[in-house]
C-alpha cells in the first residue's frame, strides 16, 4: 500500500513539475515578446530563445517530445501578438486575442507541416518501410540471414565490421540504410553483447555520410535540384555540380572512415560510449532505459517463423527495393510501393502467410513506426517556428562579418552545423541556407564548390548529433536504442570527425 501511494505521489510530483515548466515557458515567452519589434525578421538575438530553451530542457529532463512542443509553443507566442498590442495596447485587454492567435498559429502550423510534401513522403516511406521490415521478419528472412552471417561474424569486431560493410552496400538512401541494416544486424550484435548505442553509431555513420558521397542516391537527386534552383548549377547539370562537391565533402568521408577504425580500436572508445560498454560488460542491459518506446520491434506480434527460413525472403525484397528505387529515378516512395506488391506475390506464392496475415503484419510494422514519426513531425514543427522567427537567417547573417574568402568554408561549416543541431532537418536547412550562402560566396570570390560542400557536410554532422533529427530517430528505432542515449554517445565521435573536417575546410580555404 505504501509503495502504491509513493508511486502515485511521484506521478503527481512529475505532473506538477511539467505544469510548472509549461507555465514558466509561457510567462517567459510573453515577457520577452512584449519587448520585441513588430517584424519577426528584426527579432535579432531573441530568435535564439526557443532553441536555447529546447537544448536546456532536453539535457535537464531527457524528455524530447515535451521539449519540442514547449519550444515550438514559445516561438508561436513570439509571432502571434494581436495587432492592438503591437500598436501599444495593454496586455490584459488583449490576452484573450493573444491566446486565440497562438492556438490558431499552432494549429495552422501543424496543418502546414502535415500537408508538406516532405512530411507526406516521410510518413509514407518510413511507415511502409516499417511494414516491409515486419514482413521480412515474419517470413523468416532476417532469422535466416542472422544464422548465415553468424558463421562468418564469430567475434564482436567481425559482427560490427559486417554491419559497416552492409551499410556501405546499401547506399541508395539513408532511411533505407538505417532501417534495413539496423533491423538485420541487431540480433547478431546482441549475441556478441554489443551495446545498442555502439550498433546505432555504426549504422548511423554509414547512412547519411555515404549517401552524400554517392551520385546515385536520394541525397544526390535532392541536392542536384537545390543547386539548380539557386543558380549555381545550370539547368540539367545539377548532378554534375553535386559530383564536384564529393571530394570536398569532408565530414562524409571522415565519418565513414572513422567507423572501422573505432571498431578495431585504432581510435579507442571514450566518453558516454565507453560507459555504455562498461554497463554491458558488467551484466547490464544491452539497450539503455526507455529504448522500448522507440524500438521498431517492440510490441510486434509477428507470429511463428517458418520451419525452414530462407535468406531469399530477405535479400530479394531488398534487391527489388534498391533496383526499383533506381529505376523510378531514385524515387524511394515508388520503390517502397513496388516492393510491397512484389512481397505480396512472393510470400503468398511460398505459402508463408495468408493475405490477411500479410496485411496484419504490415499494419503492425506501420504502427511500430508511430513514435519515430511523431518525433520527426514535431521536429519539423519546431523548424517551422524557427523559420517564422528567422532563426537561421539571423545566425548566418551574424556570422558574415567574420567571413573572408579563405575562412568562409570553415565559418559556414561551423555555423550551419550549430543551426542544424538545433533545427534537426538537414534537407530543410539546405533549402534555407544555400540561397543565402551561394550568392554570398560568389560576392566574396570564395570557392563556391568548397562552400557548398561545407553546407552539405554541416547538414550531415548537425543531424548526426541532434537528439530528434530524422537520422537519429530512424536509426534509434531500427536498432532499438533510446534516441537521447544514441545522440549523446555518438556526439563525441561526431565532434571528433567534425574537428578533422573543420581543419580540412580551413586548409582548403587557403589552398583553393
Amino acid at each position: 500500500m505504501f509503495k502504491l501511494w509513493e508511486r502515485r505521489r511521484n506521478f503527481l510530483d512529475r505532473g506538477r513539475i511539467s505544469l510548472g515548466c509549461v507555465l514558466g515557458v509561457i510567462f517567459l515567452a510573453v515577457g520577452l515578446t512584449c519587448l520585441l519589434p513588430a517584424d519577426p525578421a528584426n527579432f535579432g538575438m531573441a530568435s535564439l530563445f526557443p532553441a536555447a530553451f529546447l537544448i536546456i530542457y532536453i539535457f535537464t529532463t531527457q524528455r524530447i517530445l515535451e521539449a519540442l512542443i514547449l519550444a515550438s509553443l514559445s516561438g508561436f507566442i513570439m509571432v502571434s501578438r494581436p495587432a492592438e498590442l503591437l500598436a501599444g495596447g495593454s496586455l490584459p485587454a488583449n490576452a484573450a486575442d493573444w491566446f486565440l492567435n497562438v492556438m490558431t498559429s499552432f494549429s495552422d502550423a501543424i496543418l502546414d507541416v502535415m500537408m508538406d510534401e516532405n512530411i507526406a513522403f516521410l510518413i509514407i516511406v518510413c511507415g511502409l518501410m516499417g511494414g516491409i521490415i515486419a514482413l521480412i521478419e515474419r517470413s523468416g528472412g532476417s532469422f535466416a540471414f542472422g544464422e548465415w552471417i553468424a558463421k562468418f561474424a564469430k567475434t564482436r569486431n567481425s559482427a560490427l565490421l559486417c554491419t559497416w560493410m552492409l551499410g556501405v552496400a546499401v547506399f541508395i538512401d539513408d532511411y533505407l540504410n538505417s532501417l534495413t541494416v539496423g533491423s538485420c544486424m541487431t540480433p547478431l550484435t546482441d549475441k556478441h553483447k554489443v551495446p545498442r548505442e555502439f550498433l546505432a553509431y555504426v549504422v548511423d555513420s554509414t547512412a547519411a555520410p555515404l549517401c552524400v558521397l554517392i551520385p546515385i542516391s536520394t541525397w544526390a537527386v535532392f541536392c542536384s535540384k537545390i543547386l539548380e534552383a539557386n543558380g549555381w548549377a545550370p539547368a540539367g547539370e545539377g548532378l554534375i555540380y553535386f559530383i564536384k562537391t564529393i571530394p570536398y565533402n569532408f565530414y562524409g568521408w571522415v565519418a565513414a572512415i572513422a567507423v572501422p577504425l573505432i571498431i578495431i580500436n585504432v581510435i579507442p572508445t571514450f566518453g558516454p560510449m565507453k560507459k555504455a560498454e562498461e554497463r554491458v560488460k558488467n551484466g547490464g542491459a544491452l539497450a539503455p532505459a526507455g529504448s522500448e518506446k522507440i524500438d521498431i520491434r517492440t510490441g510486434a506480434e509477428m507470429g511463428e517463423i517458418p520451419q525452414h527460413p530462407k535468406m531469399r525472403n530477405l535479400f530479394l525484397p531488398i534487391v527489388v527495393l534498391v533496383a526499383s528505387t533506381i529505376y523510378f529515378d531514385v524515387d524511394m516512395q515508388m520503390g517502397v510501393l513496388f516492393t510491397l506488391f512484389f512481397m505480396f506475390g512472393f510470400y503468398l506464392f511460398q505459402q508463408l502467410m495468408t493475405p490477411e496475415e500479410f496485411f496484419d503484419v504490415m499494419l503492425q510494422g506501420i504502427k511500430n513506426m508511430m513514435m519515430p514519426l511523431m518525433l520527426m513531425i514535431l521536429a519539423f514543427l519546431f523548424a517551422e517556428v524557427n523559420d517564422a522567427i528567422h532563426f537561421t537567417e539571423f545566425v548566418i547573417t551574424s556570422a558574415t562579418e567574420f567571413m573572408t574568402p579563405e575562412l568562409m568554408p570553415l565559418t559556414v561549416f561551423i555555423v550551419l552545423s550549430i543551426t542544424e543541431f538545433i533545427t534537426g532537418t538537414n534537407w530543410g536547412m539546405y533549402i534555407i541556407a544555400l540561397p543565402i550562402v551561394i550568392p554570398l560566396s560568389m560576392n566574396l570570390n570564395a570557392n563556391t564548390t568548397l562552400v557548398v560542400s561545407a553546407v552539405l557536410s554541416a547538414g550531415v554532422f548537425g543531424s548526426h548529433i541532434c537528439f530528434y533529427s530524422d537520422a537519429t530517430v530512424i536509426t534509434s528505432s531500427a536498432t532499438g536504442c533510446n534516441n537521447f542515449d544514441h545522440a549523446v554517445t555518438q556526439a563525441p565521435f561526431g565532434l571528433l570527425c567534425a574537428a578533422v573536417s573543420a581543419l580540412l575546410f580551413l586548409i582548403c580555404g587557403f589552398l583553393f
